[in-house]
């Protein structure tokens, strides 16, 4: 327990005091965020404000990991390195993508050809490393590897895996429209996986999943390094995570859930995320064959803009939103936890 405070304290204070810092780095370089054309009038004065927050995500996670395991006996496992791995290179490309928008003094970064490329290279690695390196386990999993428990082969689950790191990558990419929004949101999906990677190394009997521990510390870092970047993200926000955030903390959510064993609920952990993405393909696939729009604008957090909302309503019922969704997925497994146990 001490260990995950110190995981999230660390990843907190560093994205919470380093921050300011890239602020005024990145703004003496004028690497100021471009606003969509096409986007709501009201953002278009944020054009300007600094970008690629994601940095200081992705640094204060990694270094709030690395600094939960300093004086204390808990190892570094293949399963940790690997989403912490996994994070770090869709910062990376994300950092391409905001570098090469920022260059072209567009809204337009990397070509969806070259970002999908980036995406499935990242998703391919991943998969395979989780089943050849890793040694996790191929049965399709809810809040345990043996529920329902269908084996999916190697194939079958390299394949659900690659689908659900870019899935949740874009997913989390698209959410990332208001200030706050994706960061608040992320803190309380990762929240919930961290208790949960505690629970699971607490009843290793019942799950059986030798890195629960190292994976909640990954977790809890990511909570505390979306927090911290939150202190100065929230409306009105002195600067954007980016796609360098936004990609990072979407391929952790999917990597997490799927070492963790929670392939399927993790639809319901993130399912803020989940209904945006929804929104824009429902908005895609109205268009194109009733060339009607079910909302006025995708993903439809912008709709309810549109509507008259103020920015900082529809964030704050959307971070409620994401909340009770996160709590509802920590209910399903600790319900399951409860009927298990009497059987064990």
């Amino acid at each position: 327990m001490l260990s995950l405070m110190e995981s999230g304290g660390v990843g907190f204070l560093f994205a919470l005091f380093v921050t300011p810092l890239w602020i005024r780095f990145v703004r003496e370089r004028s690497l100021g965020q471009q606003i969509r054309e096409d986007g709501p009038a009201s953002h278009h004065a944020k054009a300007g404000t600094p970008t690629m927050g994601g940095v200081v995500i992705v640094v204060a996670a990694v270094l709030g990991y690395l600094m939960g395991h300093v004086g204390t006996s808990i190892v570094f496992t293949r399963g940790g390195i690997l989403a912490v791995g996994v994070v770090i290179a869709s910062g990376v490309l994300g950092f391409w993508d905001d570098y090469l928008g920022i260059r072209n003094a567009r809204n337009l970064g990397l070509n969806k050809r070259g970002k999908f490329a980036g995406q499935l290279v990242i998703a391919v690695a991943f998969a395979t490393l989780a089943v050849g390196w890793v040694g996790t386990s191929t049965h399709l999993s809810f809040t345990r590897v043996t529920l329902p428990g269908w084996h999916l082969s190697i194939v079958g689950w390299t394949v659900l895996a690659i689908f659900v790191v870019i899935a949740s990558s874009n997913a989390v990419n698209l959410t990332d429209g208001l200030d706050g929004l994706a960061a608040g949101s992320g803190a309380f999906s990762f929240g919930v996986l961290s208790i949960i990677g505690y629970w699971q190394f607490r009843h290793y009997a019942i799950y059986h999943l030798h890195s629960a521990l190292d994976l909640g510390l990954v977790a809890v870092a990511l909570v505390g390094a979306c927090l911290g970047f939150l202190w100065w993200n929230a409306a009105p926000a002195r600067i954007y995570m980016g796609d360098t955030g936004s990609l990072a903390i979407g391929t952790g959510l999917g990597a997490l859930c799927l070492l963790m064993n929670l392939d399927l609920l993790l639809p319901i952990i993130g399912g803020l995320f989940v209904a945006e993405t929804a929104s824009v393909i429902l908005q895609v696939v109205s268009y194109r064959v009733f060339h009607r729009r079910i909302f006025r604008m995708a993903p439809f957090h912008h709709h309810f803009e549109l509507r008259g909302w103020p920015e900082i309503t529809v964030i704050i019922r959307f971070w409620i939103l994401a909340g009770l969704l996160a709590m509802l997925g920590l209910g399903i497994f600790y319900g399951d936890f409860l009927r298990t146990a009497k059987v064990v």
